[in-house]
């Protein structure tokens, strides 16, 4: 059969694999997953080996007890980071070479959160002493690698590798940050009293979430701007992320602290009865340090959110209606004032009105 003039072949290929793999064929990926991968798994790897060091420097068996309740929370935060960062790559592989599928890209990331949570968990169970605390930090861990994952199964892969960035960074900000608390102390009028120490910690408290909010703001931001660049290399007619997804970008790593906080009282609830069951200045300790870490998370979460809000916003230029009237008093749409007259039209209305008729005629 022949093809008739004029006739243009069709774009689309027969082969439906070849179709879904092609660059426009569902969002984009997430740039950097799997560096982001390698940078969480590191970061776990070195809460880890810190929380045994200084569960294996106790003495006793109640010290032991009572840091693990303090370092649970950066092991709880760091899983999560890793077994979001992990998912996301293993979903961006896994679309990359069979096509963004919802199912597919779903599966890929539960199995990237399970893969780190168990990884963890077994490291945990062979180099930790065996202690009634040891179940209960594997098992806790285990389960917010999982729950990381599956945050990562998102469509929208560039917003969530924007939240993993920015998270990894917000850690790394307050380890390093608590080489600047002594000298803020002092800033902040901390003496001999014990009110005037308290409300320096307060103070330390909210300068520490301000700049992380800030950070992890700023950081997402960068990271979307980045993933943009690269879409447009690869795909110019790719549609450009929305501001919901910056906001949602932002408050990410406010988001991921808090939801760590809800698998630290729910999973490791009973490490945290332990230690708080030890003395009255435990529990006081392990109290002020819950709500610490939830007034830090919901600090970050709205700094974050608006940061990446108003730097999104700064990119973006004056709207222009094309419907607007002009400046000029006249219409450029009155046929009447704008177009010249012709003669011959405007001598035959005055010819045919009677009041401007010549009376000589």
């Amino acid at each position: 059969m022949t093809k008739q003039p004029g006739r243009v072949a069709a774009a689309e290929s027969d082969d439906p694999a070849a179709d879904a793999a092609s660059p426009r064929s569902g969002p984009p990926p997430a740039p950097g997953a799997a560096v982001l991968a390698l940078l969480a798994l590191a970061w776990l790897t070195a809460m880890l080996w810190s929380t045994r060091e200084a569960i294996a420097s106790a003495a006793a068996g109640v010290t032991a007890i009572s840091l693990s309740a303090f370092a649970l929370p950066g092991v709880i935060s760091a899983a999560l980071v890793a077994g979001a960062a992990v998912a996301l790559a293993a979903a961006n592989l896994l679309s990359r070479r069979y096509g963004d599928w919802a199912t597919l890209r779903f599966t890929g990331a539960i199995g990237g959160g399970m893969l780190v949570g168990l990884g963890a968990a077994l490291a945990i169970n062979l180099t930790y002493f065996d202690t009634s605390t040891t179940n209960v930090i594997a098992g806790t861990t285990a389960a917010a690698a999982i729950i990381g994952g599956a945050v990562a199964a998102a469509r929208t892969a560039p917003a969530v590798g924007a939240v993993v960035a920015a998270a990894l960074g917000t850690l790394l900000f307050v380890v390093a940050f608590s080489q600047a608390r002594d000298p803020l102390f002092d800033l902040f009028g901390a003496g001999d009293s014990q009110q005037s120490v308290v409300d320096a910690a307060k103070w330390v408290s909210r300068t520490e979430s301000l700049v992380a909010g800030l950070l992890a703001g700023l950081l997402a931001y960068a990271y979307l701007t980045w993933s943009r660049r690269r879409t447009l290399r690869h795909d110019p007619e790719a549609p450009a992320l929305r501001w919901p997804a910056y906001l949602l970008a932002g408050a990410g790593p406010g988001l991921f602290l808090l939801l760590a906080e809800v698998i630290i009282r729910v999973g490791g609830r009973s490490l945290l009865d332990l230690a708080s069951a030890l003395s009255e200045a435990d529990a006081v300790a392990q109290t002020s340090l819950g709500t610490s870490r939830v007034d830090n998370g919901i600090w970050v979460l709205f700094v974050g959110a608006l940061t990446a809000l108003i730097a999104f916003g700064r990119t973006l230029g004056p709207s222009h209606n094309d419907d607007e009237p002009a400046d000029n008093p006249q219409s450029v749409t009155d046929p009447v004032t704008t177009e010249e007259t012709d003669p011959a039209e405007a001598f035959d209305r005055l010819d045919t009105d009677p009041a401007k008729a010549d009376p000589a005629r």
